[in-house]
């Protein structure tokens, strides 16, 4: 039974599971930010716990395969991280690292918006851009929550 599981559990798999399994996360976040739902499922530690369980099992399979030490290669340069991202199961353990924080950070432009009575409205677009371009959609909330806030605070 479990190596039938485990069978299913390929890199193409994995990846269309982390993929489509955030999607309802962040569409919580979007769509019923004020909802205890969506409190209960993106503001916990259960959609990173999901991504962990992922992130731990390639771990192994890379550990296994003996290139544990080969995600150092991104430090060699961009060479260095074009060939580590050769090995899709380190691209995918990346993926899944980016996945997590970028639904941490969406998750907080919730929280945060919450406390500074930002309309759902305006962070909409702040959501979207943090889930397809992390950090854009992160500073663009933080230029928009100037106006909310009437504070600029580099260290909230």
């Amino acid at each position: 039974m479990i190596n039938n599981l485990l069978t299913l559990l390929t890199y193409e798999n994995i990846y269309l599971i982390a993929n489509w399994g955030v999607i309802p996360f962040w569409l919580l976040l979007i769509f019923l930010p004020n909802n205890q739902i969506t409190n209960f499922f993106t503001q916990s530690i259960i959609p990173f716990l999901l991504l962990s369980f992922g992130y731990a099992y390639l771990t192994y399979k890379i550990y296994l395969e003996g290139n544990i030490l080969d995600g150092f290669e991104l430090y060699n340069g961009l060479d260095g991280l074009y060939s580590m991202f050769a090995n899709e199961a380190l691209l995918l353990v990346f993926w899944l690292h980016f996945l997590a924080i970028s639904l941490f950070a969406g998750s907080w432009i919730v929280r945060d918006s919450k406390r500074y009575f930002i309309p759902k409205v305006v962070t909409i677009p702040s959501l979207i851009l943090t889930y397809f371009a992390g950090p854009i959609g992160l500073v663009f909330y933080w230029f928009l929550r100037i106006f909310f806030a009437k504070k600029i605070s580099f260290n909230d």
